[in-house]
């Protein structure tokens, strides 16, 4: 799948702009504040109605706006077109479209465009917070996994039920019971796609991570949050007293992380930054090839400012993974030299120049 055309309005510094992107490779260049990761932005907004950027929305809209506006036409992997549009008002509300029809929440924006993104933050993969990994593991469950979601509401929906009486003691014996069995349930099924997964990603993720880097000893590893030789009723009624006291349950696939180390240590606390991005880029990469397998169309890479932290050798090599992925991919950059050559003659490299928000295509290789 890619993006056919998109329209964007009063997304921070940007000028209203309608661009045609190549299926393929699109390379955004311009200095610094030119408004190159606004493009990418927008298309993040499109595709997931929040931003990367940011957790607010306000700086997002311009300022002298009441909403910012992004349309996208999407030609599937069957060949079809679909269209999407998304709105976000000041007030944080915000209007989803899908073929003329309102959707109902961002998962069906998700499930449509789905997108990966890898910028110089990526790092944070590996050395932030575990939400951070689950999100990751998630989305590639999401998207390969069409029995997930609804597992996932089940869960969120028991976990409330049940963090609720912790704090408040509302619910009778009977009701804790009913609820805390769906919790089981619910988590047993999660857990159970989320190993299916791993399994199908390790071997993906080493062989293109030793496309980039070799890390002897690099290891990929799933806890599913809470002890592997207990089951999950056993541990809840073990930490009933604890969690009664936080207020929250503290075992559960909500507290499931994904750890990679490096021999006996934390990868995050030996690699260098490049390093670490390296490894965040196969990550990635390994899972567009997944979603490829499950659906039969590509995801969309979203890579913003690709020279950072990598040599010629690694940038190169990082591209060559990229284009044999045969997805859409959105560049930015400062310099285009660095990007413009070593594709392959054959793929179609679209370059657009970004300067005080104005978008202009300097170069369409399939003229």
């Amino acid at each position: 799948m890619s993006l056919t055309r998109f329209t964007v309005t009063a997304v921070r510094n940007l000028h209203p702009v309608t661009l045609s992107p190549s299926p393929r490779i699109n390379i955004l260049s311009g200095d610094n504040g030119s408004g190159k990761t606004s493009v990418l932005e927008a298309i993040h907004l499109l595709g997931l109605a929040r931003s990367f950027r940011s957790t607010r929305l306000l700086p997002v809209i311009q300022y002298d706006q009441l909403a910012c506006t992004i349309f996208g036409q999407v030609q599937m992997s069957d060949g079809r077109l679909s269209n999407l549009g998304i709105s976000r008002d000041r007030q944080g509300e915000f209007q989803i479209r899908i073929d003329g029809q309102n959707a109902r929440s961002a998962a069906q924006l998700a499930e449509t465009l789905p997108l990966q993104l890898i910028n110089p933050d990526s790092f944070r993969l590996l050395e932030g917070a575990p939400k951070i990994r689950r999100q990751f593991l998630d989305w590639g469950v999401f998207h390969v996994e069409p029995r997930f979601l609804p597992a996932w509401q089940r869960l969120q929906k028991a976990l409330r039920q049940r963090n609720s009486w912790l704090r408040h003691g509302t619910l009778d014996a009977v009701s804790q019971a009913a609820w805390d069995r769906e919790l089981c349930l619910a988590s047993d099924e999660i857990d159970g796609y989320r190993r299916a997964y791993i399994k199908a990603l390790k071997p993906v993720f080493e062989r293109t991570l030793n496309e980039l880097v070799e890390l002897e000893g690099l290891t990929l590893s799933y806890y599913r949050g809470w002890d592997k030789e207990r089951e999950l009723n056993t541990v809840l009624a073990s930490t009933l007293f604890r969690d009664q006291q936080l207020g929250h349950t503290q075992a559960g696939p909500q507290r499931a992380d994904l750890r990679l180390r490096l021999g006996a240590h934390n990868a995050a606390e030996i690699l260098s930054r490049g390093q670490q991005k390296l490894v965040v880029c196969s990550l990635r990469i390994a899972q567009g090839h997944l979603v490829n397998q499950a659906k039969h169309g590509q995801c969309i890479y979203l890579v913003d400012d690709l020279p950072s932290e990598l040599d010629e050798q690694h940038r190169r090599a990082l591209c060559r993974l990229l284009e044999d992925l045969h997805c859409q991919v959105f560049i930015t950059c400062v310099d285009h030299e660095l990007l413009r050559e070593g594709w392959r003659t054959d793929t179609p490299v679209a370059m657009f120049h970004v300067e005080h928000g104005g978008i202009t295509q300097t170069h369409d290789h399939r003229e």
